[in-house]
């Protein structure tokens, strides 16, 4: 009865539930093994009046332009940000870092093969300015009042790595919690003697260092020698009047030691976002810089992290064809269609087919076996002189038989043949009778 409810009513028994299915599995692949990228992403920067805040607000306006809204939050550092991005708990997605955070081995990160590397962005040199003119030496700076940025800040972790090569800690300095725009103010009114800290040039402090009277920054005498015992530290040269458009900042050429900065992410951030966030970056940080041509950032030239291969891909190629001429979220969506809706809806439509045609062999299949029980009867009672048992045994078969035939819901096609095999029944049943009256 009910195959023939399947056969009769598809659309209540098989059309239906494979539509609601479909749906159910569409839904739920679509949410867990292939969601659609978050429209909202976070972004781990630095102090609020820093070089890392400022480049997160130009990515959040890149983003914008897709339909991405990017949370810049502010930290004390490039500690702080891989202290974050390390824990999926905090919600961040992306993170800037300072170079060497691989290499740092008291960084506290639990697991860094979590994160991965979309690009080095900028070069950072460690500036080291002071009112004291005679000053060349890591090792000079003991006993001085010294700032060396926040705890949680990349440049606080660098700092103490230098100090520690010119074999002084932190209880050999006199240590001043001021940073940034205080410690230029602090220097000014002679409560500072040395600010130490990591930044891209271009930052407010360092720009009003620079153009403060009376403060002058350190040319390192062993520069050099320094880049072989702390390898994620290069030496440049910082040309005269390099920083200034009429030629007055530096006033002489000075040796620095520079890193680079990274933008990171969270290895389980979306492919796609992945790509998307390296282009922002090509778009924010292609120009030149005061160590750097043009085009020479971003670039992966020597990662911390292991790096993401959709942000290789995209630094080598750009976006993909589609992502560029349809927009990131149609390409998003076209991808789902095709690798999860359109399969599922062909096997909908197939099993929407096949079903009603099983149902119809099935039914034709039943239909066939009481034509050949019939059969192998008249067989039986052509062939020998059956026993009054056997006819019995005949007869109430052949009743049985009628009342299914009679009782069986038939689908039009069929019903010529069922109406051929009542007639075949009851002419078999009056031969059984008879035969028992004889």
């Amino acid at each position: 009865m009910r195959l023939a409810q399947l056969y009769q009513r598809p659309w209540l028994w098989v059309y239906l539930p494979l539509a609601l299915l479909a749906t159910a599995a569409i839904g739920l692949l679509w949410a867990w093994v292939f969601p659609i990228p978050s429209q909202h992403l976070r972004i781990s920067t630095g102090a609020p009046e820093g070089i890392y805040f400022a480049n997160a607000q130009l990515y959040a306006q890149k983003f914008a332009e897709h339909g991405i809204t990017l949370q810049v939050l502010p930290s004390a550092g490039s500690v702080e940000n891989m202290a974050r991005i390390s824990d999926l708990a905090s919600g961040v997605d992306l993170a800037l870092v300072q170079g060497g955070f691989g290499s740092l081995t008291s960084s506290p990160i639990g697991s860094s093969s979590a994160v991965q590397t979309l690009a080095n962005i900028d070069i950072e040199p460690v500036w080291i300015f002071t009112r004291m003119q005679e000053l060349d030496s890591l090792s000079q700076l003991q006993g001085l009042r010294v700032s060396i940025g926040p705890v949680g800040s990349g440049s606080r972790k660098v700092a103490l790595k230098l100090l520690e090569s010119a074999n002084l800690g932190e209880k050999d300095l006199q240590l001043v919690d001021t940073f940034g725009m205080g410690a230029v103010r602090a220097l000014v009114d002679n409560k500072l003697d040395v600010a130490m800290f990591v930044s891209a040039p271009g930052a407010p402090a360092v720009n009003a260092m620079l153009a403060t009277p009376g403060i002058g920054l350190v040319h390192l005498r062993h520069a050099a020698a320094l880049t072989e015992r702390i390898p994620y530290l290069e030496s440049r040269m910082l040309a005269q009047g390099m920083l200034d458009p009429n030629g007055k900042f530096p006033r002489q050429d000075i040796g620095m030691l520079v890193t680079t900065a990274s933008l990171v992410a969270r290895e389980s951030l979306s492919p796609a976002l992945k790509r998307l966030a390296t282009q922002v970056a090509t778009e924010v940080h292609q120009r030149g810089g005061a160590f750097y041509k043009a085009g020479d950032f971003p670039n992966l030239g020597q990662a911390d992290f292991p790096v993401a291969p959709e942000a290789r891909q995209t630094l080598l190629h750009g976006l993909p064809w589609l992502e560029q001429r349809l927009g990131f979220w149609s390409v998003q969506a076209l991808w789902r269609v095709l690798l999860l809706v359109l399969p599922i809806v062909l096997l909908g439509i197939a099993l929407a087919r096949l079903l009603p045609a099983y149902a119809s062999w099935l039914m034709e299949s039943r239909v066939n076996r009481w034509y050949g029980e019939l059969k192998y009867i008249e067989h039986d009672l052509a062939q020998e002189s059956p026993s009054g048992l056997d006819l019995s045994k005949y007869h109430s078969r052949l009743k049985t038989m009628e009342f299914d035939v009679h009782s069986f819901p038939t689908p039009p096609e069929l019903m010529q043949r069922l109406y051929i095999l009542q007639q075949h029944i009851e002419f078999v049943r009056l031969k059984v009778l008879r035969m028992r009256g004889r």
